[in-house]
Order: C-alpha cells, then structure tokens, then sequence
C-alpha cells in the first residue's frame, strides 16, 4: 500500500485555499499538521506564504535566485515584527531568506531591543509612555477593586491565555497549565513595576 507524501508546490496550493477561505496562517498549519504530520510546512513557513498571498503574490512554485545575497527592506521587517513582535532571530532570517547576524544588525539599526522574548524599541516615545503607564494603573486598579484576575475571572483569563498562545506559537502546545497559571499570577507584579518606573522600561 502506498503512502502519499505531499510535495511543497501540493500545500503551497492548500495554504492557498485556506487564504481564500479567510483562515489564519495558524489555522492553516493546525490542519496540515492533523492531516499530512511530519510532511506538513512549518509555522514560519505558512506565516511566509500567508504573507506573500496578502502581497498578491499567488506564484506557488519556487522562483528562480541570483547569486547575490537577499536584500529586504526595514519595512519589511517592521511589518513582520507589528505581526508578531515574539518571533526569534532564526524565524525572521528563514522568512526574510538571510542570516541571523543580518536581522540582528537590521534590528539594532532600528533600535530595536528583545524584553520579556519580544522585540520592542530601545527608546519608547512619549506616547508609547503614557500610553503603558495609564493602561497598567488602570488593570492595577482593577485587580485591587474587583480581583479580576481570581475565581471564575481567573480561570477565564487562564483559559484564554492558553488557547492564544498555543495558536499562535505551536511551540508552547507542550507546556503544561502551571505554565500559564504562573504567567498570569506574575501580571500584578509586572504592572507595578511599570507603574513605578513612570511607563518606562524596568530592569
């Protein structure tokens, strides 16, 4: 008895379908991997070719590469961090077709910095400020009012944190729920110190 094994060109057409269908590049690589296991495309690699189809670019076979090195823009790779300010060093080089000393330059030119795994400017404008040191005084406020972040509201939020993290970076599918109750037990302390430091970044 045989077994198919799909080609690239075969699920690029099937990521295609997906995208036509309004499924997220998540949801896409979710399938494939239930259905194709080990032969399906990585996340980065569907996250890559979601991005070239919202690009207009529907050209499934591999194109044709010069000898000179890839070039991209710093537009480019902003739009990748906007998308998801999380992905390392090694995701952004296999998207953007480069090394990970290229983007580690690129990001420092942009001054660009990785806090708590995300990559965040060095210097955060006024706004950005303000903006961090409103939001936390007010969850602070809450927690303090209501304890949002207990009881049904607890799990609630443990619930919905586990669930988008585990789409989002599949990676994280094998940790286990005390890693997520941890993370949103640490959020109080984390807003207080943002509060305390004015908005600006805490060692």
């Amino acid at each position: 008895m045989s077994i198919f094994v799909p080609n690239k060109v075969y699920l690029r057409g099937i990521l295609l379908h997906y995208f036509i269908q309004k499924k997220s590049a998540a949801e896409a690589h979710r399938i494939l991997v239930q259905t194709y296991g080990d032969n399906a495309l990585s996340d980065t690699t569907c996250r890559d070719w979601f991005r070239r189809f919202k690009n207009n670019d529907f050209e499934l076979e591999d194109k044709e590469r010069s000898g000179a090195p890839k070039k991209f823009q710093d537009k480019e790779l902003e739009q990748l961090l906007d998308e998801d300010p999380s992905q390392t060093l090694s995701e952004l080089g296999k998207i953007l077709q480069v090394n990970e000393s290229t983007v580690s330059k690129r990001l420092k030119g942009l001054g660009m910095i990785q806090k708590q795994a995300h990559w965040v400017p060095y210097e955060l404008k006024p706004r950005d400020v303000k903006r961090r040191f409103g939001t936390c005084e007010l969850l602070l406020q809450r927690q303090k009012r209501k304890g949002f972040l207990t009881g049904d509201r607890y799990r609630l939020q443990l619930m919905r944190l586990s669930r988008a993290l585990k789409e989002k970076r599949p990676w994280i599918v094998s940790k286990d729920m005390s890693f997520f109750r941890h993370g949103i037990h640490v959020l109080p302390e984390r807003w207080e110190k943002v509060v305390s430091s004015d908005g600006q970044y805490f060692k």
